[in-house]
């Protein structure tokens, strides 16, 4: 098991991460709240990891923090959740944030979720309720996921258009590509990266609860 990794940002995108690691280079998946929190490229990064094995494939998925990483443990255990819908919860809401709607059983914050219909909301709900006093007092850094403060800075992408790249995002997670667009032309103003109108779009069609 691969619990936790701490290397260089060698590279970041929306939903993945490379870190490399004495001398190896890990490929990561991440959550959109997870990329949000990760330092420039170059840049140290800790992140808490779960490494998942299946018939097909091997799998490592990051977390940037260890509340986040334990509550992705929880979520794949419930009827009908796998590791993909697992990070889309997880994209759209931390933990903080799920386990606000949970207590409060907020429906309607879990059914904005793309791939969460109204009965995935309900089992989560149900069987989410007796599992998250499991992950009481678990501490979040105030900075987390960056131990450095120097470092390289990311190159500058050619032909890079901010806005088509956070609609293939949102895409990715699973919204449609109405969906996405509208969501984005409703937050875009100019100059805006597409780390900011990711954030802003998922900000806006999942209310923070």
């Amino acid at each position: 098991m691969i619990g936790r990794i701490r290397g260089l940002l060698v590279e970041k995108t929306p939903g993945h991460a490379l870190v490399e690691c004495s001398g190896l280079g890990y490929e990561i998946d991440i959550p959109y709240t997870t990329f949000f929190h990760l330092p420039e490229t170059g840049q140290e990064v800790t992140l808490h990891t779960h490494f998942a094995v299946r018939e097909d494939a091997q799998s490592l998925f990051g977390f940037v923090s260890r509340l986040d990483r334990d509550l992705f443990r929880l979520l794949i255990k419930v009827n009908g959740v796998g590791p993909k819908l697992a990070v889309g919860i997880l994209s759209g809401l931390d933990a903080q944030q799920f386990i606000r709607c949970v207590e409060a059983r907020d429906v309607n914050s879990l059914v904005k979720l793309p791939g969460v219909g109204k009965k995935t909301a309900e089992r989560l709900l149900i069987e989410m309720t007796d599992r998250i006093g499991q992950l009481e007092g678990q501490f979040i850094p105030t900075a987390p996921g960056v131990t450095g403060s120097g470092g390289l800075q990311a190159a500058p992408v050619a032909n890079h258009d901010p806005r088509e790249e956070a609609e293939s995002a949102l895409i990715s997670l699973g919204y449609k590509p109405q969906e996405a667009a509208r969501a984005i032309a409703k937050v875009a103003e100019p100059d805006m990266t597409s780390e900011s109108l990711i954030r802003l779009a998922l900000r806006n069609m999942i209310p923070a609860g």
